[in-house]
């Protein structure tokens, strides 16, 4: 099921955006290995209670392998020999220091997408360095450019860089990768940086700037919170609206609905000077409903007007359910996979597995008969997990 069936890719288990970037392929279809830590006793080196919320891992299958044990290393270049592509999101030479760098797999697979993904990429002065989400937007320029005026800039989840920057772009460029590898027989590494995926992403405001049509002071323009028309709103039961009327014929419905069309004070959609005072009327003008109230004047309209949903209010919005965007699987509530294919759709979302849980049957799926599979477990190569499959 799904646009990539047929396609298996390996993933170094690791946090963060690197097993979204699986959970996307294997909402697709992919066979999605995730390679998991076994310590030296032979065990999984995770919490298997703790399994059913780690949405990332959903439809993807597990093994436990030791790295620091030869046998776990051959196991892991054997299945790599198989695969079609490779995730891995460690500090640049890891892979490389355990033997299992592109060069390696390359060896073993000529023909293997090799996907990496870190924050600041594989050199460059900081490449080597630690650093999280609200660094990475942070020397991209995007953090600069978000929070209220006369504030500091404010972070938001860790959405813009992990995901946006670093799952998404790790994501195309793999599956570029991949259609090149089918034409050519060639694999290649895919570098994905964080950093420069958020940097890529501040394409529009860099045009803008160019152009002089953004400044450098945050939430003084077009779409930052600086114009009227593009704002977030208190309404009299202290939840927020969205108001995104850009367009002329959109703030013309705006108006219209707030009974403002004929006020002169707004005829003037885009002079940043009168601004201030247009924010200031409507800020207290939506104050006087609550904010459901406010959805109720707008519904139907192309106002440009939506309601700011906490978690548990989108998964039952009107919407998102005609579009069962939120599922619950096993008691945990989550989104859906995205986007949605007409010939090949997704299978139903699958609980994440126990990690380890597939070592035996993915070993045995690569070649590995018995006798090697219960060499591996006497080396401590491979992990004891709580049930076989």
């Amino acid at each position: 099921m799904g646009p990539l069936e047929g396609v298996t890719v390996i993933e170094m288990a690791g946090i963060g955006p690197a097993p979204v970037c699986g959970m996307l392929f294997a909402d697709m279809g992919a066979d999605v290995i995730v390679v998991d830590r076994a310590t030296a006793d032979g065990r999984v080196d995770a919490l298997p209670d703790n399994a059913r919320f780690a949405i990332h891992n959903r439809g993807k299958r597990t093994i436990a392998v030791d790295l620091k044990q030869s046998g776990g290393v051959d196991a892991v270049r054997r299945l790599v020999g198989s695969a079609d592509a490779l995730i891995e999101s460690y500090r640049p030479g890891v892979m490389e220091r355990v033997g299992l760098g592109p060069e390696s797999c390359h060896e073993a697979n000529p023909a293997l997408v090799y996907g990496r993904l870190s924050g600041w990429g594989q050199d460059g002065p900081l490449s080597a360095a630690a650093g999280h989400d609200i660094n990475y937007i942070a020397i991209a320029g995007a953090l600069h450019a978000s929070g209220p005026a006369g504030l500091p800039p404010s972070a938001p989840p860790t959405l813009v860089g992990d995901i946006g920057g670093g799952t998404l772009f790790l994501a195309v460029g793999m599956l570029a990768a991949l259609l090149n590898a089918r034409a050519t027989g060639q694999g290649q590494v895919v570098d994905a940086a964080i950093s420069d995926g958020v940097a890529a992403m501040t394409t529009l405001l860099a045009g803008l700037r160019a152009a002089g049509r953004w400044s450098g002071a945050r939430g003084a323009n077009l779409l930052d919170g600086g114009s009227h028309w593009y704002n977030v709103y208190e309404c009299a039961d202290g939840k927020y609206l969205s108001v995104g009327a850009l367009e002329p014929p959109f703030y013309a419905t705006l108006l219209e609905r707030l009974g403002l069309a004929d006020d002169p004070a707004f005829a003037q959609q885009y002079d940043p000077a009168r601004w201030p005072a247009q924010r200031a009327a409507l800020a207290e003008l939506f104050l006087t409903r609550t904010r459901d109230d406010w959805c109720v004047v707008f519904e139907g309209s192309d106002a440009c007007v939506a309601p700011v949903l906490d978690f548990d209010e989108a998964s039952g919005h009107a919407h998102n359910r005609a579009r069962k965007t939120w599922v619950d699987v096993d008691g945990v509530l989550q989104p859906a996979p995205a986007p949605r294919f007409s010939e090949t759709p997704a299978a139903p979302v699958a609980a994440p597995p126990e990690p380890g849980q597939h070592t035996y049957e993915v070993l045995r799926e690569a070649g590995f008969d018995a006798d090697e599979i219960a060499a591996l477990e006497r080396q401590g190569a491979i992990a004891r997990p709580s049930r076989r499959s």
